[in-house]
């Protein structure tokens, strides 16, 4: 029995991509080497702005492997490149913003039983079984931005809060929503992402205890520096 492989998606190589590059800056950061410190530092003033204002930071987002071509995957087109590249841009640029300062990874993958996408982020940061107005409405304006620069900037204030809060997000998995967002109809699929993440993270799992217990995740590197971005 032959087995059909589905092809990888612009927006999957993309959101790869932001998973590996933000994989090794956390880990940097985190082990407070200070080429990373640094490269957090530069990308921090990107947040919220258009990939071409800042020509500091070309050199610290690679978009190389996106113009290569794998086996068995067809080369990107320039609009789709332009498209990956000014995705990529928004991500690292609001982690870098995300983690100024934090003792724990910002950056967690989404997991059915650990939901860390944009929308139940919001909600978590929401008391147990109420709805917070000013933090939905903050999201739903999020969503109507009626480009990437303008939703990168709106995103910027709910990720400043994210961070006050402790609170994690898949940022490989909004890198590719970001992808989405560009292209035509893309925002009303992305929105739907969101609403669906919003409503899926739940105040207590089945076993009764709390979904985010104290203290950092298994998986997540520590460390107890937090005067490294003061400068």
């Amino acid at each position: 029995m032959t087995t059909v492989t589905a092809p990888v998606t612009p927006r999957e190589r993309v959101a790869r991509l932001a998973a590996d590059h933000i994989d090794v800056l956390q880990r940097g950061y985190l082990a407070d080497h200070s080429h990373a410190v640094a490269a957090l530092a530069r990308l921090r003033r990107g947040a919220g702005r258009e990939a071409g204002q800042l020509p500091d930071l070309w050199t610290l987002i690679e978009t190389g492997p996106l113009h290569q071509t794998p086996d068995g995957v067809r080369p990107m087109s320039e609009s789709e490149l332009v498209r990956a590249e000014d995705a990529l841009h928004v991500a690292l640029t609001l982690y870098a913003l995300h983690q100024q300062s934090r003792r724990s990874g910002m950056y967690q993958a989404d997991r059915s039983d650990r939901r860390r996408g944009l929308g139940a982020a919001v909600r978590r940061m929401m008391k147990p079984g109420e709805i917070d107005e000013p933090l939905r409405k903050r999201l739903v304006r999020a969503g109507t931005a009626p480009d990437l620069p303008a939703l990168a900037q709106r995103l910027r204030d709910i990720i400043v809060l994210l961070r006050r809060e402790d609170i994690e997000l898949d940022y490989a998995l909004l890198a590719g929503q970001f992808y989405t967002w560009q292209w035509p109809g893309g925002a009303d699929a992305v929105r739907r992402e969101w609403g669906r993440s919003f409503h899926a993270w739940h105040d207590k799992p089945k076993d009764g205890r709390p979904p985010y217990a104290a203290g950092p995740a298994a998986d997540t590197h520590t460390t107890t520096d937090t005067d490294k971005d003061a400068s």
